[in-house]
C-alpha cells in the first residue's frame, strides 16, 4: 500500500509537469490574443479576472486575512512590478516579437534576480561563475537579433525586444521585493491581490498606450486565448505551482524556468515561427547562463553566509509565468 508521504511527491511532480507545459504554451496564447486585442487591455482583463477568482478561492479555503494598509500596499507594489510592468510589457512586446523569442528573453529573469540579490546585499559579491554566466546570457540575447537582421533593424521589433527585457527585469525585481516581504497569513489571498491590482493598473494604463479605436469585443480566437490564459495560465497553473513548491525543494520546483522556453520555442516552430541556428545558439547560451549564474550565486551565498540555509535565486512565492 502506498503511504500518503509517498503520494505527495508524486502529485507534486505531476503538478510541476503541468506547470512546465502550461506556462510554456502561454506565450503563444498571448501572441494570439494581442493579434485581436490591444495588449494592456487584454492583459489587464486577464489578470483582473484571474485575481478575482483566486481571491474568492483563497477566502473559501482559508478565511484568515491580513487586510492591513501595509500588506495591501505591499501587494500593490509587487503586482505593479511583476504584472503591470512584467506581464503587461511581455504582452505588449509580443505584438512584434515571436512567442518563442519572447520566451527566450524571459528565461533571462533568474540572472536579473541574482543581480538584484547581489545589489541589495552588501555581504554578497560576484564570482567567476556569475560573471561568466551573465556575459554568456548577454551574448545569448544578442544572438536573438542575428536570426533576421531585417527584423532587428525594424523599430517595432526593437521596441518589442526592449519591452520584453524591461518586463523580465521588472518581474525579477518584484520577485525579490516579494520574497523579502513574505506575509504567511494567506499566501493565496496575497497572490490574488497581486493579480487584481496588477490587472487594474494595466486597465488604467491601457488608454495611454493602447490603440483602443475600432476594438471588436467578440472574436472567437482572441476570447479563446483569454479564457485559456485565465483558467490555465493564471489560476490552475498558479495553484499547481504553490502546491509543488510546498512539497518539493525550491531548486526542483523552479525548474520550469528552464523548461518553459523549450516548450514555447517548439510550439512556435510548429505554428510557423522561425527556428534557425541563431535561435538555437541563443537558446543554449541563455539556459546555460542561467544555470551558471544560479550555481555561482549558491556557491557565493554559501561562502558569505556560513551556517545559514541557502537561499535560491528564484522567488519562493511568486512564480515566473507569462
Amino acid at each position: 500500500m502506498v503511504t500518503g508521504h509517498m503520494k505527495s511527491p508524486t502529485k507534486a511532480y505531476i503538478a510541476l509537469i503541468f506547470i512546465c507545459i502550461v506556462w510554456g504554451t502561454t506565450y503563444l496564447a498571448i501572441k494570439i490574443g494581442v493579434a485581436h486585442y490591444p495588449a494592456f487591455l487584454f492583459a489587464g482583463v486577464r489578470q483582473t479576472i484571474s485575481g478575482v477568482i483566486l481571491i474568492s478561492a483563497a477566502l473559501i479555503i482559508n478565511r484568515k486575512t491580513d487586510l492591513s494598509v501595509k500588506n495591501i500596499l505591499r501587494q500593490m507594489l509587487v503586482g505593479f512590478l511583476m504584472l503591470t510592468v512584467g506581464n503587461g510589457c511581455v504582452t505588449f512586446g509580443e505584438k512584434t516579437v515571436p512567442s518563442g523569442i519572447a520566451a527566450l528573453i524571459c528565461s533571462f529573469m533568474p540572472i536579473f534576480a541574482v543581480l538584484f540579490n547581489l545589489m541589495f546585499s552588501g555581504k554578497e559579491k560576484f564570482n567567476w561563475l556569475i560573471g561568466t554566466g551573465m556575459i554568456l546570457g548577454t551574448c545569448g540575447v544578442g544572438m536573438i537579433f542575428g536570426h533576421d537582421m531585417g527584423d532587428a533593424s525594424s523599430g517595432s521589433y526593437l521596441v518589442g525586444v526592449l519591452c520584453t527585457l524591461l518586463a523580465t527585469c521588472s518581474w525579477a525585481l518584484g520577485s525579490i521585493v516579494n520574497k523579502k516581504n513574505v506575509n504567511p497569513v494567506n499566501a493565496f489571498l496575497n497572490s490574488g491581490m497581486q493579480l487584481l491590482f496588477g490587472g487594474l493598473f494595466m486597465l488604467v494604463i491601457s488608454p495611454a498606450v493602447d490603440d483602443l479605436h475600432h476594438v471588436v469585443i467578440w472574436n472567437r480566437e482572441g476570447l479563446t486565448a483569454l479564457v485559456y490564459l485565465i483558467i490555465f495560465g493564471s489560476v490552475l497553473a498558479y495553484a499547481a505551482y504553490m502546491y509543488a513548491l510546498s512539497k518539493l525543494p525550491v531548486g526542483i520546483a523552479t525548474i520550469y524556468a528552464y523548461v518553459n522556453p523549450m516548450v514555447a520555442v517548439a510550439i512556435g516552430f510548429f505554428v510557423g515561427e522561425k527556428l534557425n541556428i541563431y535561435i538555437g545558439m541563443a537558446f543554449v547560451a541563455i539556459l546555460l547562463s542561467v544555470f551558471m549564474v544560479n550555481k555561482g550565486y549558491r556557491i557565493q551565498h554559501r561562502q558569505s553566509v556560513p551556517g545559514n540555509k541557502m537561499v535560491d535565486a528564484f522567488p519562493e512565492e511568486v512564480p515566473l509565468e507569462s
